[in-house]
């Protein structure tokens, strides 16, 4: 029901928040979300400013006494992951999400819920039309187009914000301040070939499912140890090919570049008198992948299914081996960490989506480091991984990083607003998802930067769900700190 989330606390954040799922927003759709940021900064009297990409501003006025204190602003992205279950009919172009309160938190139905980043669009609406506590001046900042390419920080120019200090609001865990974040660049492969051999005499289709798997978010949660769908099945059919004269004839799996692939699927041809090999072969990876994955994954199924027809076609054996051996070799996870930042990772890799179809073999890797050099190290392994097979590699969307400040002031103001709350001091973290604010601190050098957020539990996904008290307590904490920076 609408009301139960309505009427949770703090209702202007929440009520706002609900607005935002019955828009849909995923990346590359804006037009009807930047409307309705618009329409609520106009209904507030305050000046609301759009610029030439499409990003939203709205400024508010200081507190009377407070007009010479530094302009803060308040930063979020306005679209959202669109990800479901296999079984959930739902068009991200069209539908609403199906959010609901289940215990401590509040969830969608078969879907990611937007909580990334439609909490922190909704904390900063909320504090805009909040005419109850004291403030300098203030602006809210509403990008678009943040989960690929992130297209409005990078469209921001110089002068658009008048801010001093930036409070970004699209971190995901409570009472923990973050102060830096990596940076990243798309690697993506392709091989094209011109000609598909025939299906051997005697062989039979069969489709495989791997499905269940957690999936989640490929920075925050990269070093969780998920597993990786592209990856377990390119495993499984190397043996398969190897041991069982398996043939390929179409793959898919992934969907986002920053979503950890939870599903993959492919086609294959095998000699019919291997058939009851196949299945067991299937049978027996099933049982290793949940005993690898024992406590970390809880729904792994593998399937096999007979098709009624049989493929006319497979991919060439040289091409369809130079591919297994490729994702079997290429670096995915975590690769190294930080030392001054124990715990945290430095440096991953995403094997986002991985597709054979048509006569093309693609894949799309999201790449992470903190450090600029071993981000285009391990950019530069998967690119002569491939290179290896034959394949064109191309590198794409490149951004900074966020270099720490540990003195930066709004840090300092943020900590004691937590302390003060809650009795709490806060960690300070880097964090190894790709935030804006490295690429808003291209075009605003100045800016003393911060990002904070409530417990957000596996974006990207369909298990995506924000924890209700959480919310309040960030929300508490951040109009504390707005009324104390000087």
């Amino acid at each position: 029901m609408a009301s139960e989330i309505k009427n949770l606390a703090p209702q202007p954040v929440w009520g706002y928040f609900y607005e935002l799922t019955q828009i849909p927003r995923p990346t590359g759709q804006m037009k009807e979300v930047t409307e309705y940021i618009k329409s609520v900064g106009k209904s507030l009297n305050l000046e609301t400013l759009e610029d030439e990409v499409g990003n939203i501003l709205i400024r508010k006025p200081a507190t009377p006494g407070f007009e010479n204190r530094p302009v803060v602003t308040l930063q979020s992205h306005l679209d959202m992951v669109p990800q479901k279950n296999t079984a959930t009919v739902h068009d991200f172009t069209k539908d609403p999400i199906d959010a609901y309160v289940e215990g401590d938190w509040v969830t969608a139905r078969g879907t990611t819920l937007g909580a990334d980043n439609g909490i922190g669009a909704s904390y900063a609406l909320a504090v805009m039309a909040d005419n109850d506590f004291r403030h300098g001046p203030l602006e809210a900042l509403f990008t678009i187009d943040e989960e690929v390419g992130m297209v409005g920080a990078n469209g921001l120019k110089p002068g658009f914000s008048k801010g001093e200090i930036l409070i970004n609001l699209d971190s995901e865990s409570e009472c923990e301040l973050f102060v830096g974040c990596a940076g990243g660049i798309d690697v993506n492969a392709s091989l094209e070939y011109k000609e598909e051999e025939q299906t051997p005499e005697g062989d039979v289709g069969v489709k495989l499912s791997l499905t269940g798997l957690r999936g989640g978010h490929s920075g925050m949660e990269i070093d969780l140890g998920r597993a990786n769908a592209n990856k377990l099945m390119f495993r499984f059919l190397k043996d398969a090919v190897e041991n069982n004269g398996a043939r390929l004839v179409e793959f898919e799996g992934g969907s986002l570049r920053n979503a950890i692939p939870r599903e993959a699927f492919a086609t294959i041809t095998i000699p019919e008198n291997e058939a009851d090999m196949l299945w067991e072969l299937v049978s027996d990876y099933q049982d290793i992948f949940i005993k690898e994955y024992e406590n970390i994954e809880d729904g792994i199924k593998f399937e096999a299914e007979r098709l009624e027809h049989v493929p006319s076609h497979v991919v060439p054996e040289e091409i369809q081996d130079s591919i297994i051996n490729a994702i079997e070799a290429c670096p995915n996870g975590v690769i190294s960490m930080l030392t001054s930042f124990p715990g945290t990772v430095e440096s991953s890799s995403n094997m986002a989506r991985v597709t054979v179809k048509d006569k093309k073999f693609e894949a799309v890797f999201l790449v992470r480091s903190s450090s600029e050099s071993r981000k285009m190290y391990l950019a530069s392994m998967i690119e002569s991984t491939f290179n290896l097979a034959g394949a064109v590699v191309e590198f794409d969307a490149p951004y900074n990083g966020w270099e720490p400040n540990i003195n930066s002031p709004i840090m300092k103001y943020m900590k004691e607003a937590y302390e003060r709350c809650y009795g709490k001091t806060p960690e300070i973290k880097v964090i190894h998802a790709g935030l804006e604010c490295g690429i808003i601190q291209g075009a605003m050098p100045d800016m003393d930067m911060i990002s904070v957020g409530p417990d957000i539990r596996s974006p990207h996904s369909p298990d995506e769900k924000v924890h209700i008290a959480s919310v309040e307590r960030t929300w508490n904490a951040l109009k504390d700190a707005l009324t104390h920076i000087e």
